[in-house]
């Protein structure tokens, strides 16, 4: 449904149906709407855009090709209409999926409306279910990589690697007692916010990939600045996990 409102913009041109950040520079206002407009109603060409907007085509066309020049817009040709003509066929410019994604999404609603569903039909048990699951997806493809490692700092090494492959920006740093596992973003922490059980089944997930117990100190979805596991030195309880790589323990 779209909006029937239109923020005030300080001399960018202003379209009905259309919004713009605040924050943004006349310039950058202007390419929101253009990008805008291509979101509402596109595919269209430069001069279309040009008069929807108000501005001039060779402005448009600027606009256009920074936001083909970031990847978020692509062409393609327009259909042609009636006997083919001389010279090359209109451009219809569309926005790309990264192009959407200015806008936003509703991802975090939709996971945490499915959750919500699966609790209050199926129980707090199969929340836990699909918690581990989710994890055990994430870590699985990496075990033999971190596994590989023999001591916990070295495994907490080769697991911050995996986890910034998958997005997660993690790091590892030592401190007096052992390595500190840090993950700088959260893809699900809004998520996680309502539902902790996705927090405790990685920090159990993680406790048993690195084959000693871990201590998670803080989480981006308690509004921390980075969720940081504690991984220390040796098993405080004097022995070893038994991951399931095969080893043994005592």
């Amino acid at each position: 449904m779209r909006h029937t409102y239109v923020v005030k913009n300080d001399g960018a041109p202003q379209t009905p149906g259309i919004t713009v950040p605040a924050q943004l520079s006349t310039e950058g206002r202007t390419r929101h709407e253009v990008a805008r407009l291509l979101l509402e109603d596109g595919p269209m060409t430069a001069v279309v855009v040009a008069d929807r907007l108000g501005i001039s085509p060779t402005a448009v066309r600027r606009h256009l090709d920074a936001l083909v020049a970031d990847g978020e817009a692509a062409t393609r040709d327009a259909p042609r209409r009636g006997p083919r003509g001389r010279g090359r066929p209109a451009k219809l410019f569309l926005l790309t999926e990264a192009g959407r994604a200015r806008f936003g999404h509703a991802y975090d609603d939709l996971a945490s409306s499915a959750i919500r569903f699966l609790s209050e039909h199926a129980g707090e048990d199969a929340v836990r279910a699909f918690a581990e699951r989710r994890v055990a997806s994430l870590v699985e493809p990496h075990r033999a990589a971190v596994t590989a490692r023999q001591e916990p700092s070295g495994r907490a090494e080769a697991l911050a690697a995996a986890l910034t492959r998958e997005g997660y920006a993690a790091s590892t740093r030592h401190v007096g007692s052992g390595e500190q596992l840090c993950q700088h973003h959260c893809p699900v922490a809004h998520v996680a916010a309502e539902f902790p059980q996705l927090c405790e089944a990685e920090t159990e997930a993680f406790a048993e990939l690195l084959g000693t117990h871990v201590q998670r100190l803080a989480t981006i979805a308690r509004g921390d600045a980075a969720c940081t596991t504690h991984v220390p030195a040796d098993d405080p309880r004097g022995r070893a996990r038994t991951p399931k790589d095969g080893g043994t323990g005592e």
